[in-house]
């Protein structure tokens, strides 16, 4: 497992740890989806800081994994589902604190999170149309608007932390990763020190009346993915992006 734990006064601090770029493949997903379901049980833990190491917060799935075994998408939507619905569905609030790329799964961690910082170089994305695949718009749609999310999902191109924060997805932008861990642990230690039953009626309080299931929405959008894979466009779009060249889409399927 590419992931570091501790938990300390409360806060488990959840670490990404997969270089070169935390790409996680179909199996880390799972490990990582019961790691965080074992946090969610843990009376000790009243907050969970999520961050990483390395060039960037989280470039998503191992796309050399899906282009050598295009039937590991059914186990990877499954670990990425699992991962998205703990975060969302943890007992505890969860805080992403973001640097560099946020992108694929990186925007699944970060928009089923309840508070999100990031560092003045992150870039939030769904290149997943450039991948042969879909998904991810749920939880992008709880991050920002809705014509930003389609331009972004029919685009694949990301928007800057900036930009995030206009939309009132981020808390706050930081110099750098140690102004971010040190504004994210500010605010995990101000929530370690309420009272864990709030703290965790108030989370499930949260979910209950959110206006959209996050959790439902994504798991129809998975279905969207496994019918482009059933196309020669998406194991081309793989292919492609594993031989870094551009895609050809001239064939008709």
């Amino acid at each position: 497992m590419r992931v570091d734990l501790t938990i300390n006064n409360h806060i488990a601090e959840l670490v990404l740890n997969a270089p070169p770029v935390n790409a996680l493949n179909s199996d880390e997903w799972h490990e990582l989806a019961d790691t965080l379901e074992q946090l969610s049980d843990n009376k000790d833990v009243h907050v969970l800081l999520i961050r990483a190491l390395g060039k960037g917060f989280c470039a998503g799935v191992d796309i050399k994994e899906l282009q050598k075994d295009p039937t590991k998408i059914t186990a990877v939507n499954e670990g990425c589902w699992r991962v998205a619905k703990a975060i969302h569905s943890c007992s505890v609030p969860v805080i992403s604190a973001c640097h560099g790329f946020v992108l694929g799964g990186g925007i699944l961690i970060s928009g089923a999170s309840d508070i999100v910082l990031a560092t003045e170089d992150a870039f939030f994305g769904l290149p997943e149309i450039d991948r042969g695949a879909l998904g991810g718009g749920a939880h992008l749609s709880r991050l920002f608007p809705l014509q930003a999310v389609r331009k972004m999902m029919f685009t694949g191109k990301p928007i800057s932390a900036e930009r995030a924060l206009s939309y009132g997805a981020i808390e706050s932008i930081h110099i750098d990763q140690d102004a971010l861990l040190a504004a994210a642990m500010d605010i995990a230690k101000d929530i370690a020190s309420k009272s864990p039953i709030a703290i965790r009626l108030a989370k499930e309080a949260l979910n209950e009346i959110e206006p959209s299931d996050v959790n439902l929405h994504y798991k129809k959008e998975q279905a969207f993915t496994l019918k482009l894979y059933e196309s020669s466009d998406s194991q081309e779009a793989r292919d492609a992006f594993v031989e870094k060249r551009d895609a050809d889409f001239s064939d008709e399927n």
